[in-house]
């Protein structure tokens, strides 16, 4: 079993900055790609930002590009997103997303639990 663990979601005041990060732990063989996801109230959950483990390419919401930079650290099987300048529509349950390599032949996606990031106006 794969669990992702997620933190730093929190409230902060608009134009203000957070970091989240999730790790990842248990049967892992290796992890093809990690990623944010967030759901606001009443809305689908969209992609914010992913990021490949292997070569490190990366791509963005468009509401977001500019504002936050996804980052890994491929030997702790983690991802960190840093949020800057946010604003109140931001505010969403973050979730995080992982593409596990479990074994050669099996390949899973797992999500976490979920953060709240709320954002003051």
């Amino acid at each position: 079993q794969v669990q992702l663990v997620e933190s730093g979601g929190g409230l902060v005041q608009a134009g203000g900055s957070l970091r989240l990060s999730c790790a990842a732990s248990g049967s892992v063989f290796s992890i093809n790609a990690m990623a944010w996801y967030r759901q606001a109230p009443g809305k689908q959950r969209v992609l914010v930002a992913r990021i490949n483990t292997g070569g490190g390419s990366t791509n963005y919401a468009d509401s977001m590009k500019g504002r936050c930079t996804i980052s890994r650290d491929n030997a702790k099987n983690t991802v960190y997103l840093q949020m800057n300048s946010l604003k109140p529509e931001d505010t969403a349950v973050y979730y995080c997303n992982a593409d596990v390599q479990r074994s050669p032949s099996h390949r899973n996606d797992y999500w976490g639990q979920g953060t709240q990031v709320t954002v003051s106006s």
